[in-house]
């Protein structure tokens, strides 16, 4: 027989639980819109716009979709691509920062 601990564990989450995480979503949504009206230097309104979508991002996948109750198996699989995504983005990263000097001058 299984205890009720594992049955639990089987479960996943509850609505109100989806509810926290929405709010919180919402809540990071707003300071990120706050930020955009603020008169913040650019390096580090950016540094904590990425900061604060690592996060949300990190709340929608364990969360809606679930992956929080999954196996490790599956992490396994997922985070070395997680990897190779942002390997692949600092590559590129040299020409995203070459672009606003390609115009001509005026």
């Amino acid at each position: 027989m299984s205890t009720h601990t594992e049955d639990a564990a089987h479960v996943g989450a509850t609505p109100v639980t989806f509810a926290k995480v929405w709010i919180v979503l919402l809540i990071l949504t707003g300071v990120e819109v706050l930020l955009a009206y603020e008169q913040v230097p650019t390096m580090i309104m950016l540094t904590i716009l990425v900061g604060l979508s690592i996060i949300k991002a990190a709340l929608i996948i364990a969360y809606f979709m679930h992956l929080k109750f999954e196996k490790l198996s599956l992490f396994l699989t997922l985070f070395p691509m997680l990897i190779f995504c942002i390997v692949l983005m600092l590559i590129f990263l040299g020409d995203a920062t070459r672009i606003p000097n390609m115009r001509p001058p005026v």
